[in-house]
Protein backbone atom coordinates (compact mmCIF):
# COMPACT_ATOMS: atom_id res chain seq x y z
CA UNK A 1 0.00 0.00 0.00
CA UNK A 2 1.00 3.63 -0.49
CA UNK A 3 0.92 5.15 3.32
CA UNK A 4 1.04 8.31 3.81
CA UNK A 5 3.19 9.13 6.72
CA UNK A 6 2.38 12.53 8.94
CA UNK A 7 4.86 12.77 11.70
CA UNK A 8 7.19 15.81 12.18
CA UNK A 9 9.62 14.10 14.66
CA UNK A 10 12.45 12.94 12.53
CA UNK A 11 13.60 9.90 14.45
CA UNK A 12 9.62 8.48 14.54
CA UNK A 13 9.40 9.36 11.19
CA UNK A 14 12.83 7.10 10.45
CA UNK A 15 11.82 4.10 12.42
CA UNK A 16 8.37 4.26 10.60
CA UNK A 17 9.33 4.33 7.42
CA UNK A 18 11.64 1.17 7.20
CA UNK A 19 9.36 -0.46 9.24
CA UNK A 20 6.57 0.12 6.39
CA UNK A 21 9.12 -0.40 3.56
CA UNK A 22 10.61 -3.71 5.20
CA UNK A 23 6.57 -4.95 5.33
CA UNK A 24 5.99 -4.53 1.79
CA UNK A 25 4.51 -0.99 1.63
CA UNK A 26 5.39 2.51 0.40
CA UNK A 27 5.48 5.12 2.57
CA UNK A 28 5.81 9.00 2.08
CA UNK A 29 6.44 11.22 4.75
CA UNK A 30 5.36 14.28 5.49
CA UNK A 31 5.63 16.99 8.30
CA UNK A 32 2.98 19.09 7.95
CA UNK A 33 -1.15 19.04 7.59
CA UNK A 34 -0.98 21.04 4.95
CA UNK A 35 0.67 18.77 2.79
CA UNK A 36 -1.78 16.05 4.15
CA UNK A 37 -4.40 18.11 2.61
CA UNK A 38 -2.62 18.43 -0.76
CA UNK A 39 -1.43 15.08 -0.88
CA UNK A 40 -3.68 12.43 0.29
CA UNK A 41 -4.95 11.73 -3.23
CA UNK A 42 -1.60 9.79 -3.83
CA UNK A 43 -1.94 7.07 -0.64
CA UNK A 44 -4.14 4.23 0.01
CA UNK A 45 -3.95 4.94 3.82
CA UNK A 46 -3.08 7.90 6.25
CA UNK A 47 -1.02 7.75 9.60
CA UNK A 48 -1.62 10.31 11.48
CA UNK A 49 -0.01 11.85 14.38
CA UNK A 50 -2.08 14.86 15.80
CA UNK A 51 1.13 16.80 16.86
CA UNK A 52 1.70 18.62 13.50
CA UNK A 53 3.54 21.91 14.07
CA UNK A 54 0.85 23.95 11.47
CA UNK A 55 -2.32 22.38 11.93
CA UNK A 56 -4.06 20.00 14.99
CA UNK A 57 -4.21 16.53 13.60
CA UNK A 58 -8.35 16.44 14.59
CA UNK A 59 -8.36 19.56 12.36
CA UNK A 60 -6.83 17.99 9.38
CA UNK A 61 -8.92 14.77 10.11
CA UNK A 62 -12.34 17.03 9.74
CA UNK A 63 -10.84 18.40 6.49
CA UNK A 64 -9.78 15.50 4.82
CA UNK A 65 -13.06 13.48 5.63
CA UNK A 66 -14.77 16.27 4.41
CA UNK A 67 -13.30 15.63 1.27
CA UNK A 68 -12.03 11.66 1.01
CA UNK A 69 -12.77 8.15 2.36
CA UNK A 70 -9.13 7.77 2.77
CA UNK A 71 -8.42 4.83 5.88
CA UNK A 72 -6.67 7.00 8.77
CA UNK A 73 -4.80 5.09 11.49
CA UNK A 74 -4.30 7.84 14.48
CA UNK A 75 -0.70 6.96 15.99
CA UNK A 76 0.20 9.94 18.38
CA UNK A 77 0.96 10.70 21.90
CA UNK A 78 -2.35 11.84 23.11
CA UNK A 79 -3.90 8.97 25.23
CA UNK A 80 -6.70 11.35 26.87
CA UNK A 81 -10.39 9.74 26.60
CA UNK A 82 -11.21 12.77 25.22
CA UNK A 83 -9.05 12.79 22.04
CA UNK A 84 -9.32 9.84 21.65
CA UNK A 85 -13.79 9.63 21.62
CA UNK A 86 -12.92 12.75 19.05
CA UNK A 87 -11.01 11.19 16.53
CA UNK A 88 -13.08 8.27 16.47
CA UNK A 89 -15.85 10.33 16.05
CA UNK A 90 -14.27 12.78 12.86
CA UNK A 91 -13.88 9.62 11.30
CA UNK A 92 -10.41 7.61 12.65
CA UNK A 93 -10.82 4.00 11.44
CA UNK A 94 -8.50 3.02 14.23
CA UNK A 95 -6.90 5.26 17.29
CA UNK A 96 -3.14 3.88 18.86
CA UNK A 97 -1.30 5.97 21.26
CA UNK A 98 2.63 5.89 21.72
CA UNK A 99 4.18 4.04 22.42
CA UNK A 100 3.23 1.56 20.44
CA UNK A 101 4.96 -2.11 19.24
CA UNK A 102 5.54 -1.85 15.56
CA UNK A 103 4.19 -5.43 14.86
CA UNK A 104 0.66 -4.23 16.48
CA UNK A 105 0.77 -1.09 14.42
CA UNK A 106 1.47 -3.19 11.43
CA UNK A 107 -1.41 -5.33 12.37
CA UNK A 108 -3.92 -2.96 12.70
CA UNK A 109 -2.67 -0.85 9.27
CA UNK A 110 -3.29 -4.54 7.85
CA UNK A 111 -6.62 -4.79 9.46
CA UNK A 112 -8.00 -1.42 8.55
CA UNK A 113 -6.81 -1.59 4.80
CA UNK A 114 -8.54 -5.19 4.84
CA UNK A 115 -12.17 -3.00 5.60
CA UNK A 116 -11.08 -0.52 3.29
CA UNK A 117 -11.32 -2.73 0.77
CA UNK A 118 -14.64 -5.13 1.00
CA UNK A 119 -15.99 -5.09 -2.21
CA UNK A 120 -19.66 -3.06 -2.49
CA UNK A 121 -22.06 -3.16 -5.30
CA UNK A 122 -20.87 -1.75 -8.65
CA UNK A 123 -22.37 1.71 -9.15
CA UNK A 124 -24.42 1.81 -12.33
CA UNK A 125 -22.67 3.11 -15.36
CA UNK A 126 -25.35 5.66 -16.76
CA UNK A 127 -27.31 7.76 -14.48
CA UNK A 128 -30.60 9.37 -15.42
CA UNK A 129 -32.84 11.72 -14.21
CA UNK A 130 -35.93 13.37 -15.64
CA UNK A 131 -34.78 12.94 -19.56
CA UNK A 132 -31.09 13.56 -18.49
CA UNK A 133 -28.65 10.53 -18.94
CA UNK A 134 -25.20 10.74 -18.08
CA UNK A 135 -23.18 8.02 -19.53
CA UNK A 136 -20.14 7.39 -17.04
CA UNK A 137 -18.17 5.79 -19.08
CA UNK A 138 -18.65 7.45 -22.28
CA UNK A 139 -18.18 10.80 -20.73
CA UNK A 140 -21.81 11.52 -22.67
CA UNK A 141 -24.93 13.66 -21.86
CA UNK A 142 -28.13 13.29 -23.48
CA UNK A 143 -30.82 15.64 -22.67
CA UNK A 144 -34.08 14.52 -24.22
CA UNK A 145 -32.07 11.75 -26.45
CA UNK A 146 -29.90 14.71 -27.98
CA UNK A 147 -26.64 14.67 -26.96
CA UNK A 148 -25.24 17.78 -25.11
CA UNK A 149 -21.32 18.90 -25.64
CA UNK A 150 -19.56 19.67 -22.05
CA UNK A 151 -16.13 20.61 -21.70
CA UNK A 152 -13.59 18.36 -19.88
CA UNK A 153 -14.22 20.14 -16.26
CA UNK A 154 -17.77 20.99 -16.58
CA UNK A 155 -18.55 16.74 -17.57
CA UNK A 156 -15.91 16.12 -14.12
CA UNK A 157 -18.38 17.96 -12.26
CA UNK A 158 -21.90 16.66 -13.50
CA UNK A 159 -20.32 13.36 -12.94
CA UNK A 160 -19.00 13.44 -9.59
CA UNK A 161 -22.79 14.49 -8.90
CA UNK A 162 -24.25 12.00 -10.89
CA UNK A 163 -22.22 8.91 -9.35
CA UNK A 164 -23.86 9.69 -6.28
CA UNK A 165 -27.49 10.85 -7.54
CA UNK A 166 -30.14 11.59 -5.33
CA UNK A 167 -27.19 12.63 -2.28
CA UNK A 168 -25.89 15.74 -1.07
CA UNK A 169 -22.29 16.41 -2.08
CA UNK A 170 -20.69 19.12 -0.33
CA UNK A 171 -18.80 22.03 -1.74
CA UNK A 172 -15.38 20.47 -1.01
CA UNK A 173 -15.68 17.14 -2.29
CA UNK A 174 -16.49 18.15 -5.73
CA UNK A 175 -13.43 20.75 -5.64
CA UNK A 176 -11.75 17.77 -4.11
CA UNK A 177 -12.29 15.71 -6.34
CA UNK A 178 -12.33 17.84 -10.13
CA UNK A 179 -9.23 19.71 -9.32
CA UNK A 180 -7.65 17.32 -7.54
CA UNK A 181 -6.71 19.13 -4.46
CA UNK A 182 -8.84 20.05 -1.36
CA UNK A 183 -6.41 22.09 0.46
CA UNK A 184 -6.09 24.24 -2.91
CA UNK A 185 -8.99 24.38 -5.16
CA UNK A 186 -10.61 27.63 -5.68
CA UNK A 187 -14.29 28.17 -5.10
CA UNK A 188 -15.23 30.23 -7.98
CA UNK A 189 -14.22 27.94 -10.90
CA UNK A 190 -16.66 25.39 -9.27
CA UNK A 191 -19.92 28.07 -9.42
CA UNK A 192 -18.63 29.07 -12.61
CA UNK A 193 -18.76 25.62 -14.31
CA UNK A 194 -21.91 24.96 -12.65
CA UNK A 195 -23.44 27.40 -14.21
CA UNK A 196 -22.32 26.77 -17.20
CA UNK A 197 -23.48 22.80 -16.43
CA UNK A 198 -27.20 23.68 -16.05
CA UNK A 199 -27.22 26.62 -18.61
CA UNK A 200 -26.36 23.34 -21.51
CA UNK A 201 -28.34 21.44 -19.52
CA UNK A 202 -31.47 23.52 -19.85
CA UNK A 203 -33.29 21.56 -16.88
CA UNK A 204 -32.55 24.09 -13.53
CA UNK A 205 -34.50 21.06 -11.80
CA UNK A 206 -32.30 18.17 -12.03
CA UNK A 207 -29.01 19.96 -10.19
CA UNK A 208 -30.29 21.30 -6.42
CA UNK A 209 -28.08 23.89 -4.57
CA UNK A 210 -28.34 22.77 -1.06
CA UNK A 211 -27.43 26.09 1.03
CA UNK A 212 -24.02 26.19 2.96
CA UNK A 213 -23.32 22.82 1.83
CA UNK A 214 -23.25 21.79 -1.78
CA UNK A 215 -25.47 20.35 -4.41
CA UNK A 216 -27.37 17.24 -5.63
CA UNK A 217 -28.16 15.29 -8.54
CA UNK A 218 -31.79 13.95 -9.38
CA UNK A 219 -33.94 13.19 -6.52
Amino acid sequence: MRVLLAEDDDGVAGALTEALYDNGHAPARVKRGEDVLARHRQADLLLLDLGLPDLDGLEVLRKLRAVSPLPVVVLTARGDERSVVRGLRLGADDYLVKPVRLAELLARIDAVARRAATPSAPAPRTVRAGDVAVDLDARRVLVGGVEVRLTTKEFEVLAALAARAGTAVSRQQLMDEVWGDAFLAVSRSLDVHLTQVRAKLGRPEVLTTIRGFGYRFGD
